[in-house]
């Protein structure tokens, strides 16, 4: 259950944390994201029919270490600026009611706790900041290795109005749906053999 204490952090509070992190751990440096066989995407629907959108940028900065999860720790920063869905949408999504990227270009996630449930799953709790709000999520990961790569997949359901990503006339949830469904993969280089 979300408190109000629950939203006391800002974006800027989880960006600095991120960045902290990254400053203090050498391990950052040796397990790096490969973006090209990467993404992040989504679902949305509008008037019930399913509308699929995607990130073009993105980054993550991870120092995991699947033997030892309680040490890891993990940043991502998508830049909600280049979202894809179409043309009309993409102009429409950088706008105040919706994304408001002049103001709030990223969104960030910032890891507190990753926890092994086994088979080369894991559960990463942590901070999720978009347009200006912080919500605590948990997010179901699946590793797999091949060919020196981890490639971790995972998907989170999100209320957009939770973010009040969808202001105004858009927040009628019979017209655009509250519920998102993110999706991620995320191909790495460096990280220790399961």
């Amino acid at each position: 259950m979300l408190t109000t204490s629950s939203f006391r952090l800002t974006t800027r509070t989880v960006a600095t944390a991120a960045l902290a992190v990254l400053a203090t751990s050498a391990a950052w440096a040796d397990q790096t994201l490969v973006p090209a066989q990467s993404e992040v995407t989504f679902v949305a629907k509008q008037l019930g029919v399913p509308l699929d959108g995607h990130f073009k940028q993105f980054a993550a900065q991870v120092a995991f270490d699947p033997k030892k999860p309680q040490t890891s720790k993990i940043a991502i920063q998508i830049d909600l600026g280049s979202v894809a869905v179409n043309a009309d949408a993409n102009a429409e999504l950088v706008k105040p009611d919706w994304f408001n990227t002049p103001k709030f270009p990223k969104a960030t996630f910032q890891s507190g706790a990753v926890k092994a449930l086994g088979n080369g799953r894991f559960e990463v709790a942590g901070k999720l900041a978009i347009k200006g709000l912080v919500r605590d999520v948990t997010v179901p990961v699946q590793l797999t290795q091949a060919k020196g790569l981890t490639t971790a997949t995972g998907a989170l359901a999100l209320k957009r109005l939770d973010f009040k990503v969808g202001e105004g006339d858009w927040a009628d949830t019979s017209v655009v749906a509250n519920d998102v469904q993110v999706k991620f993969k995320f191909v790495l280089q460096g990280v220790p053999a399961l």
